[in-house]
């Protein structure tokens, strides 16, 4: 197959013939119709992750149909339409168990511990618990978003933030992360407050849905700022670990 390879870090990549992958037993494997780029897989690029071992392909935002399905796989058959969250957990260990895939303790990372989605091909283990099945009516682009920056907006937002109808939320940093908070904070009925240093990401995030935006650049307090408009303060604020947002935001308590 196609893949897009590095060989060293911080190497520019190539496109080159590698070996197709094969199923691993209770795994399945996907032919890649879509495939989103993260800041994580420049970080993976630059060598920041213990997990990746040279040669490697990158890419872990990704939506396809299975090609193959390995001994074990029961809920899985070629043809169907998928798609696959960034932490792909086991389902049998204590953290799985508990309903913390993300920290599985033997979790694995298209992209990161195995190699991922910039290619034809793209193998993944557990596919019983963490295969989802797509609609025939969503295009493979939109799904290839949902496993890494909607999966973690959703799980900030609704898990842990509990959002509900008419509630203030303020979001710090409209990137992929951020206007994915924005959407599902909207979607639950929620008045969002974007907060960045772009007015064209501003904008973006009130394309879609935020029912206020702050230019951190524009204000002295982005905190005071964001206690006028929603009438006192939010009830969840989110922030993005961006470097050029934090370096120009200035909070108070």
């Amino acid at each position: 197959m196609k893949a897009v390879i590095y060989r060293d870090f911080r190497a520019t990549p190539v496109i080159a013939q590698v070996t197709d992958p094969t199923p691993e037993e209770g795994g399945v494997v996907i032919k890649v119709v879509a495939s989103g780029v993260c800041r994580s897989d420049w970080h993976g690029w630059q060598g920041h992750d213990a997990d990746i071992v040279l040669p490697h392909v990158p890419g872990h935002e990704y939506a396809g149909i299975v090609e193959a399905v390995g001994k074990g796989v029961s809920k899985w058959r070629a043809g169907d339409r998928v798609t696959v969250p960034f932490v792909g957990g086991c389902g049998r260990c204590e953290q799985c168990e508990s309903g913390n895939h993300q920290v599985c303790d033997y979790q694995f990372q298209a992209g990161f511990s195995h190699w991922g989605s910039f290619a034809e091909y793209v193998s993944v283990y557990y596919a019983d618990v963490n295969l989802v099945r797509l609609p025939n009516e969503m295009e493979f682009k939109t799904a290839a978003s949902l496993g890494c920056r909607f999966a973690t907006s959703f799980r900030a937002i609704v898990d842990q933030g509990k959002v509900s109808d008419g509630q203030w939320v303020a979001v710090h940093g409209c990137g992929g992360v951020g206007l994915s908070a924005v959407m599902i904070a909207t979607a639950f009925g929620a008045n969002v407050i974007a907060v960045d240093i772009s007015d064209d990401q501003l904008a973006m995030a009130t394309q879609l849905g935020a029912a206020a935006s702050v230019n951190a650049n524009s204000v002295e307090y982005v905190a005071q700022a964001v206690r006028e408009i929603s009438g006192g303060g939010t009830h969840i604020s989110v922030m993005r670990l961006v470097i050029r947002t934090y370096a120009s935001i200035r909070l108070i308590a």
